[in-house]
């Protein structure tokens, strides 16, 4: 029953017995209409509710009458009250199971906590056991939340028993059975020994920090990708299941504390990535592009931080709308046909603050963007990072003053762009060559500063994204190394397993781009 807390009791029971009444009418009409002799009018049954032993006031609202362990008494049936039992509201299994990849099943509660709930995971005894109904054709398989078929489960359908719970106490059990068997994963990945870098999650005083391009599906599922972009990649492993199997593994390895995403689909977020990152102990904040389907995303560990705030912006529109940008906004606008360019862009920045629950004057701003694309856009690009770290510089000087940051993201821009300059030396002048990056009837004159003291943690690897085409540094994480020390750089893939299959992605990479991870320490003030 879902009832209103101040109504009074005796409307609820009226209503049990009106529905009980025309529940049984019904069933005497349907007899009668069988040819059966007409049965007399059904008497209104003796409705009641007690708490031990004793009836209920009907004048009683409903939120003190209906307690758990109350008895509601109708005619000769009895029925013991349960208030707000745990109930899962979403309860599935990812369609793509893999030995070797966790399977992280899509769980919503209310009146409960995953952490409080009990998980069995049960294994067909047999290939295809349940679909034959054998008896005893189920075994147990593992007590977690998290699920890892091991190559002996291929073919098997895998069954998750889940009970609701609240610390308290538990309600129904959910069975879940997956809607095919255990297939063979690919084997060894290329994130695999990098995961021996990450094996713990960092302590209090540090961070590990990961920035990846996990390649959208409206992206890879496309005619131009299959055959143009990524001819040399087995189709199969374009598909968006194959591929997120791979992704969630990559990243639970991590143990990171902080991921930032790029390309994210709302669906993967919602249905895929967001279940499994939960399960690790993360929780996400998503950003859409503008009218697009994929976006950013921004992920956390909730025993070390707490999301203060969201600050997110579209960059045209700061550009066009926010009294800060204004001066940038005049000497765009000298320029109508790069103005419309930039209005057209879709390009949206992150921006997620973040308190350290061990030290609460540690606040971290968190960056995450993809911008502009184009290998001729570097003056696109120099507008769009001019926005971003201007609307960041805000953000830590008036709404959390002190705060730290980090900007994370594929920025399309090498190292030798004036954008990388921009960032990691404060300045940009306004001759630069990537003002004339589209010719001379894009360019215009700008000198750009920030007042941020940033270096790329992870440095400038020969590589960030490894296409057939195109192999180059794109992908950054940026922070203020007086604040934040670098601690450990992962290594990424090494080149063999980068061009196993000649570029990415492949089998045993799900994503054109490569993760930058790193873990950063905290600097004591003296």
């Amino acid at each position: 029953m879902l009832r209103d807390q101040t109504e009074p009791l005796g409307k609820v029971l009226s209503r049990i017995a009106s529905g009980t009444i025309k529940t049984r009418s019904k069933a005497r009409r349907l007899k009668q209409n069988k040819g059966k002799s007409e049965t007399p009018e059904v008497d209104k049954p003796q409705i009641s509710l007690c708490v031990n032993g004793d009836h209920v006031s009907v004048e009683t609202v409903n939120s003190d009458a209906w307690l758990d362990g109350a008895v509601l008494h109708v005619g000769d049936l009895k029925y013991k009250v349960e208030r707000n039992p745990p109930t899962f509201t979403v309860s599935e299994l990812p369609s793509s199971l893999m030995s070797g990849f966790p399977v992280c099943p899509k769980l919503e509660i209310e009146f409960g906590d995953l952490k409080d709930c009990k998980f069995t995971w049960l294994k067909e005894s047999s290939p295809n056991a349940h679909m034959r109904g054998d008896t005893e054709c189920w075994m147990e398989a593992g007590l977690e939340r998290v699920f890892t078929p091991s190559n002996l489960d291929i073919g098997l359908r895998v069954m998750l028993k889940c009970t609701p719970g609240n610390g308290s106490k538990f309600g129904q059990p959910k069975e879940l059975v997956s809607s095919g068997a255990v297939e063979a994963g690919p084997g060894t990945c290329t994130f695999d020994n990098r995961h021996i870098y990450t094996q713990k999650v960092t302590d209090d005083s540090s961070l590990r920090v990961v920035s990846y391009n996990i390649l959208a599906d409206i992206y890879a599922q496309t005619d131009l990708s299959k055959t143009v972009l990524y001819p040399y990649c087995a189709p199969y492993a374009l598909e968006m299941d194959y591929r997120q199997n791979l992704i969630k593994k990559e990243l639970s390895g991590y143990n990171a504390d902080i991921i930032c995403l790029q390309e994210v689909d709302k669906g993967a977020f919602l249905d895929s990535l967001s279940p499994a990152l939960d399960a690790f102990g993360l929780e996400g904040v998503f950003k859409i592009k503008d009218r697009q389907y994929e976006g950013l995303a921004t992920y956390f560990r909730r025993s070390k931080l707490k999301l203060l705030e969201q600050c997110d912006v579209v960059l045209r529109e700061a550009l066009t709308a926010d009294p800060l940008h204004r001066e940038l906004l005049e000497k765009v606008s000298t320029n109508p046909g790069l103005k419309e360019k930039i209005e057209t862009r879709s390009t949206v920045l992150q921006v997620t603050i973040l308190q350290s629950l061990c030290d609460p004057s540690r606040i971290l701003c968190v960056g995450n963007t993809h911008l502009y694309w184009h290998p001729k856009g570097g003056n696109i690009r120099l507008v769009q990072i001019a926005v971003a770290l201007k609307h960041m510089k805000q953000v830590v000087m008036e709404k959390h003053p002190g705060a730290r940051l980090i900007f994370a993201g594929d920025f399309n821009s090498t190292p030798s762009s004036g954008l990388f300059q921009l960032v990691c030396e404060g300045s940009v002048s306004e001759n630069h060559d990537d003002w004339a990056s589209n010719g001379p009837e894009e360019q215009i004159q700008a000198a750009l500063t920030h007042p941020f003291q940033l270096a790329s943690a992870c440095g400038v690897p020969a590589y960030t994204n490894y296409v057939g085409g195109f192999q180059g540094c794109l992908d950054y994480i940026f922070v203020e190394p007086h604040v934040l020390e670098v601690e450990q750089v992962i290594p990424p893939p090494s080149h063999e397993e980068v061009t196993t299959a000649l570029a990415l992605p492949s089998v045993s990479h799900p994503s054109d781009h490569i993760a930058q991870v790193c873990d950063l320490k905290w600097r004591t003030s003296d």
